[in-house]
């Protein structure tokens, strides 16, 4: 798979992805909507900015975190609390999300960047930078479920909100500040 270029804005990107999914569900005789399968992607796709990228996502990790990032903006703690890892309880998610909704909705709904980390290939650290609020807020993402059923899916146990909406301390100010290798390098 090639490797995205820092600070490039994946809006080509994900619109291939989401062409070549769409794709393979019509194939598969999917019709889960009336207007195809990658319709709701399609329609959240045209109504929120795209996630702008630094570093090396897989397309799993980055279709998490977009995903993310517009159910925050759209102030969807349902459909949030469904992309936490099953290591995080009902509880933990709901108010993770609920949390998150409230300390990022107004950001999410402008700019953001996610910065991934390490190689993404079954667990990656995202930071994402909020540009209108000058947020930012560490991510775990992984890969979760039953061998050959995986899904990536968000760490959500941060059930204080002072916690859950924290900056972290290692990350630099600005996306690509560290060249997107490990923290720990």
């Amino acid at each position: 798979m090639p490797r995205l270029k820092r600070s490039h804005s994946v809006a080509g990107w994900l619109a291939a992805a989401m062409l070549l999914t769409s794709g393979c569900a019509v194939l598969n005789g999917s019709s889960a909507d009336a207007r195809g399968p990658g319709a709701s992607y399609e329609q959240a796709y045209a109504d929120h900015e795209p996630l702008h990228v630094v570093g090396y996502p897989s397309t799993g990790s980055l279709l998490v975190v977009q995903k993310l990032v517009w159910d925050i903006a759209d102030g969807k703690t349902d459909e949030l609390r469904k992309l936490a890892t099953s290591d995080s309880s009902e509880a933990e998610a709901r108010k993770t999300a609920e949390n998150w909704i409230k300390g990022f909705g107004a950001g999410a709904r402008g700019k953001v960047t996610g910065d991934f980390y390490d190689d993404g290939s079954a667990r990656q650290v995202v930071v994402l930078y909020f540009h209108d609020t000058h947020q930012v807020k560490e991510f775990t993402v992984r890969l979760d479920g039953d061998a050959g059923k995986e899904d990536w899916r968000v760490l959500m146990k941060s059930t204080d909100f002072k916690d859950a909406t924290a900056a972290p301390s290692w990350a630099p100010k600005e996306p690509g500040g560290t060249g997107s290798k490990a923290k720990n390098s």
